[in-house]
């Protein structure tokens, strides 16, 4: 690839031989690495036992495409991100749930961040909707920001299916990935996964009283497990196509999808819908770690106020850069300042939450310098 004037070779040496060093000490068994500009991918890249050919799980990447969708929707008059969820999908409005809205859910502000679903009940519509109406808040719902791994994502996935009578999973293809030049990234039929590569967990994990004392509160207890991670190796569950964290995509994909949403007029997104998602900050509730969300309707903003790297867009990117990361270490996000997009993805899922945090940090930092010239 040729390089375009704007990138500093140099900037992206840095980048490559900071990620390269996580192979070459032994921390990760491969990645792949893409940059995208001027509306394509510029720079790709896989190390270590990382195919270029390959395909990686997003994890939590994919989300913003299914909340565009939603957004896409409610734009066109199919309903409203104030309605009660209850409203569409009746079953869901028990226990503390029956006021949550849309764009609560969107928000991660409903009080239902653990609820349970399980694969063999996912699979079957009937059985999810039912399964709604067990789910109970375990606080008060728009009081807070607590992260909803995949609770969320699957309300908004059969809102998606109620309001469209279609697979949410075909309705966030034709909409938000074929118009931006990309394949399906949610529920991979089993004969097309040939080249999606397994994961598997890397390292030690963090001693609790070692994270406790770099980031000053409790190791959180999450649904992001190491078998949790590792059951999407699952054929069945690659097919599934768990909408808060089953994406299915390379570094390219990500970079270049995000080159599409960045320099959209209109063929993807609604004027109004691209302004929303990726300007208005709607959540400031500050996380687990005592940071504030920063978040629109789909995407996590990095934001003006000093803390960009607890939100996983590291120390030198513009306040106005949106992404979404996903677990243990997958990148995505793009600066609408430098014009830069970034993806990075690794099968070795790291269980050092510490390590995790410095590598991802690292990354983004050098690659939101790519275009700022050497001194």
């Amino acid at each position: 690839m040729n390089l375009p004037a704007a990138i500093v070779p140099s900037r992206l040496d840095d980048l490559l031989g900071r990620a390269r060093r996580e192979v070459d000490e032994g921390r990760l068994p491969g990645f792949q690495l893409a940059v995208g500009f001027e509306g394509e991918v510029v720079f790709a890249e896989a190390y270590g036992d990382a195919r270029d050919d390959a395909r990686f799980h997003t994890y939590s990447a994919v989300k913003p495409t299914v909340s565009l969708t939603v957004l896409e929707l409610a734009a066109e008059g199919w309903l409203s991100l104030d309605d009660p969820v209850a409203s569409i999908l009746p079953t869901f409005g028990t226990k503390g749930k029956e006021r949550i809205t849309v764009s609560q859910v969107l928000l991660h502000k409903g009080g239902f961040p653990a609820a349970p679903m399980a694969p063999r009940i996912a699979i079957d519509r009937s059985a999810r909707l039912q399964r709604y109406s067990s789910w109970h808040t375990t606080w008060e719902p728009g009081t807070r920001f607590e992260y909803h791994p995949s609770s969320a994502h699957w309300v908004l996935a059969d809102v998606i299916e109620e309001v469209s009578g279609r697979p949410f999973a075909d309705v966030i293809t034709e909409r938000l990935m074929e118009p931006a030049g990309q394949p399906r990234w949610l529920a991979i039929p089993e004969a097309e996964q040939g080249d999606i590569t397994d994961v598997y967990c890397v390292g030690e994990p963090i001693d609790p009283a070692e994270f406790e004392a770099h980031f000053g509160v409790a190791l959180p207890v999450t649904e992001v497990t190491d078998d949790a991670l590792t059951s999407f190796n699952d054929p069945g569950v690659r097919a599934l196509g768990q909408p808060g964290g089953g994406g299915i995509t390379s570094a390219s994909g990500f970079a270049s999808w995000y080159q599409a949403i960045l320099h959209d007029d209109g063929e993807i997104l609604r004027p109004e819908v691209k302004q929303d998602a990726l300007t208005v900050v709607r959540q400031t509730h500050q996380d687990h770690m005592g940071v504030a969300a920063n978040r629109t309707h789909a995407f996590i903003l990095a934001g003006d106020d000093g803390r960009a790297n607890g939100r996983g867009h590291g120390h030198s990117v513009s306040p106005m850069t949106f992404g979404h990361g996903g677990a243990r270490g997958q990148l995505a996000w793009a600066d609408p300042v430098s014009g830069v997009s970034f993806g990075f993805m690794t099968h070795g899922l790291e269980r050092h939450r510490l390590h995790e945090a410095r590598r991802s940090v690292a990354l983004s930092t050098r690659a939101g310098l790519l275009t700022t010239p050497v001194d």
